[in-house]
């Protein structure tokens, strides 16, 4: 959480250069202080934070619910106010997030009770096809959640992406997208003006992908935002 605190005054200090942020996280409960950070603009007025959550799994345990007890299977969860609340107070985020301003991508591996809590909730989602094929409901359900805030931040896990591009990572699961087919996606948000930042988290180390190819597929994904800022 202090950790996350400390993030947030960074993402803070980048906002008033304009050109969109790029967060490199060490796993997905740094997306707290990614968000801690946008919340407020420059000057401190207070906005509508989107999440866009690409992740193989929901990361929307409570600990109620775990199988594994990690606290890097609750971080959307805790964002949205949904458990561990000094967590998210501690890193800056002091009002959760609506489940409307949320929106999950690549999603295939779930444990039994976060299954339910997605159906509970009625989650905004969108499949690995959708992504590959950047098709109506890819874009309907973007739309929709962009509609409803000020700011939106794209997080991904890299373990969204095909075993293949993430060697060395513990969580894989097969059946993602690739780096490009998610970069093309991620493109198309960042032709929107109020995409704003993009969160890289738990990209394999250089002992466990000495040939550097999940450094490449974060590249693809940074590339692909750029370029859809770039034709805004």
């Amino acid at each position: 959480a202090l950790a996350n605190a400390n993030f947030a005054e960074k993402v803070r200090e980048g906002l008033q250069d304009n050109m969109i942020t790029v967060g490199l996280e060490a796993n997905c409960n740094d997306l707290l202080g990614m968000l801690a950070g946008l919340k407020y603009d420059s000057v401190g007025n207070a906005r509508k934070v989107g999440l866009v959550f690409y992740d193989s799994h929901g990361d929307f345990n409570v600990p109620e619910t775990t199988l594994s007890g990690m606290l890097g299977g609750m971080p959307v969860a805790v964002a949205a106010g949904h458990a561990l609340h000094n967590i998210r107070r501690t890193a800056g985020l002091e009002e959760p997030l609506p489940m409307s301003h949320i929106m999950w991508g690549g999603v295939r591996d779930l444990d039994p009770l976060e299954a339910e809590r997605f159906r509970e909730h009625e989650v905004r989602e969108v499949s690995v096809d959708d992504i590959r094929e950047i098709n109506e409901n890819f874009r309907n359900q973007f739309n929709a959640l962009a509609d409803e805030v000020d700011v939106v931040y794209v997080h991904v896990d890299m373990d969204v992406l095909e075993p293949d591009e993430v060697p060395g990572h513990g969580l894989a699961v097969p059946n993602g997208p690739s780096s490009l087919a998610l970069g093309a996606a991620i493109g198309v948000m960042f032709e929107h003006p109020k995409t704003v930042a993009l969160g890289i988290a738990s990209t394999p180390s250089f002992n466990a992908d000495p040939d550097g190819r999940s450094r490449q597929a974060a590249l693809n994904l940074v590339e692909g935002a750029i370029k859809g800022a770039l034709r805004r």
